[in-house]
């Protein structure tokens, strides 16, 4: 792969393996990791005991996070990784949060409004790498890391996420975009699983193509 300043972003369901992607990547290429900041969000706890009260606040956290972020990949010297991207706060998240009646219509509205102003001036990543999974993999994953705040997490929930990631991908115009089927895939004890990752990240980001699939 040429040795160029490189910003790719790991997207990915909770439970999906992005943030051990990120870390891997990270490692075998030497980008600079840049990783979720979910335990530092003061609204977190509020938010799980009352969502509708507290989603605005703990949207508009994740996306100042997110844009800080964003910017110091883009304007730093170095390649950089970063796991979830600003583009989910609005297109996954505070979009499912106003479709499950947990954000109001003007708050969804004026958070998108925010959301839209600041991604005007962010140039977008080299690649987006979408990692998929099916709710029952999901669920798995989720189990097995033992999180007390997602020990409740309902298949619905799950799957309204998933629905809203994949219109993402599809309306997604701005850059490329490699999509892994992951159910089968173990980056973590199965080096082949994650050489195989690599080689298709490796063709994405020289290819012309802004859509491929693995």
């Amino acid at each position: 792969m040429a040795n160029s300043k490189r910003f790719i972003v790991i997207a990915g369901n909770i439970g999906s393996g992005k943030t051990t992607l990120t870390q891997l990547l990270a490692e075998r290429y030497r980008w600079e990791p840049h990783f979720e900041v979910v335990a530092e969000n003061p609204y977190l706890a509020d938010f799980y005991e009352n969502m509708p009260r507290w989603s605005l606040q703990l949207q508009v956290f994740f996306l100042s996070k997110r844009f800080q972020a964003h910017q110091k990949i883009v304007y730093g010297p170095s390649s950089a990784i970063q796991d979830r991207s600003i583009y989910e706060d609005a297109h996954i998240f505070a979009r499912a949060l106003y479709e499950s009646g947990k954000m109001e219509k003007r708050d969804y509205e004026n958070y998108y409004e925010l959301y839209s102003t600041m991604t005007q001036l962010l140039p977008p990543p080299d690649l987006v790498v979408y990692m998929r999974r099916s709710v029952p993999c999901l669920q798995e994953r989720i189990a097995q890391r033992g999180r007390d705040y997602e020990k409740n997490i309902p298949d619905a929930y799950l799957e309204h996420l998933n629905v809203c990631y994949d219109e993402w991908i599809e309306k997604y115009q701005i850059g490329k975009v490699l999509t892994v089927q992951a159910d089968n895939l173990d980056l973590k004890h199965r080096k082949e699983d994650f050489d195989y990752v690599c080689n298709r990240l490796e063709q994405s980001l020289e290819q012309p193509d802004l859509f491929s699939t693995c």
